[in-house]
C-alpha cells in the first residue's frame, strides 16, 4: 500500500512515538489529521508538519464517532495512551492501579467501534497500539500490561466482526518490544525501574539492544503499512534490532 494522499488518523499524534510515526507518514506524502487534547503540541505539530489538528479527549465516545465519521479514514492509528503510576502493586491505590483501563482500554474499545460501526470502507486500516509489556508484563506499572493485552485481544475480536460482517476492515497491533526514551511512557518507567534496580535510566535502557527513537518507530510502522509482507497479520513486534516481526499471522 503506498501511502501517497492517504487520509489518515493519529490519535495521540503531537508528541512521543505518535509524532515520530506522524513525521514518518507526512515523509510519505499522506494527509495526516493528528487528534490529542494539549492544544500547545498540537499547534506546533501543525507549523511543522503542515497536518490537520483536532483537539479531543480519546476517552470522549461522541467525539470518537464523530471524527472517524467526518474524515473516513483510509487508515486510523490509535496511538493515545496515558502514563501509568509507577510503584509496588502494594503502593498502589485502586485509581492508580486502573489508570490504562480507565484510558487506553477505553479509547480503544470508542475508536474500534467507531470504525465498525461507521464503518470505514473495505480496505482500510485500523492498527492499535500495544506495548511490549503485554508479553512479559511489567510488574510496577498497575494494570497497564493487562490493559495492553486487552487492546491485543480487542484487535482480534474486531477483525472478527469485520469478517462476520464482511467489511473488508483489517484490525493490526503494534508492539513496541523495548522502552523508548523521549516519550512519557518510557522516561518514566525507565526511571523507575532503573531506579529501583539501582542503575541510570540510560544503562536500564541499554538493555533492550539497539535504540529505536520516536522516528524510527515511526518508520516501522510505515513498513508495516507499506511492505506487502506484513499486509495480513495481526500482530507486530517493533525493536530497534530486528526491525519489523510478524508476533501474530492471519490465521492465528
Amino acid at each position: 500500500m503506498s501511502l501517497k494522499n492517504k487520509t489518515i488518523v493519529v490519535t495521540g499524534g503531537s508528541r512521543g512515538l505518535g509524532l515520530g510515526l506522524v513525521e514518518a507518514l507526512v515523509g510519505h506524502g499522506a494527509k495526516v489529521t493528528v487528534v490529542a487534547r494539549g492544544t500547545e503540541a498540537l499547534g506546533a505539530a501543525a507549523a511543522r508538519l503542515d497536518v490537520a489538528t483536532i483537539t479531543a479527549d480519546v476517552t470522549d465516545e461522541a467525539a470518537a464517532h464523530r471524527i472517524v465519521g467526518d474524515i473516513r479514514p483510509d487508515i486510523l492509528v490509535l496511538n493515545a495512551g496515558t502514563t501509568p503510576h509507577m510503584d509496588r502493586l502494594d503502593r498502589l491505590t485502586w485509581t492508580d492501579f486502573s489508570v490504562a483501563w480507565e484510558t487506553d482500554v477505553k479509547a480503544g474499545l470508542y475508536w474500534i467501534q467507531a470504525a465498525l460501526k461507521l464503518p470505514l470502507k473495505p480496505g482500510s486500516r485500523v492498527l492499535v497500539g500495544s506495548s511490549g509489556a503485554a508479553v512479559g508484563g511489567s510488574q510496577m506499572s498497575g494494570s497497564y500490561a493487562g490493559a495492553k493485552r486487552m487492546l491485543w485481544f480487542m484487535t482480534k475480536y474486531a477483525n472478527g466482526v469485520s469478517r462476520d460482517d464482511r467489511l473488508g476492515i483489517r484490525f493490526q497491533a503494534i508492539v513496541p518490544r523495548m522502552m523508548i526514551p523521549g516519550t512519557g511512557v518510557g522516561d518514566t518507567a525507565a526511571s523507575a525501574y532503573a531506579s529501583a534496580m539501582g542503575i541510570t535510566p540510560d544503562a536500564f535502557v541499554a538493555r533492550f539492544g539497539a535504540p529505536m527513537p520516536p522516528r524510527a518507530f515511526g518508520d516501522r510502522v510505515v513498513s508495516v503499512l507499506e511492505d506487502p509482507r506484513f499486509a495480513h497479520g495481526v500482530v507486530f513486534g517493533l525493536n530497534g534490532d530486528d526491525g519489523v516481526t510478524v508476533m501474530e499471522g492471519a490465521d492465528a
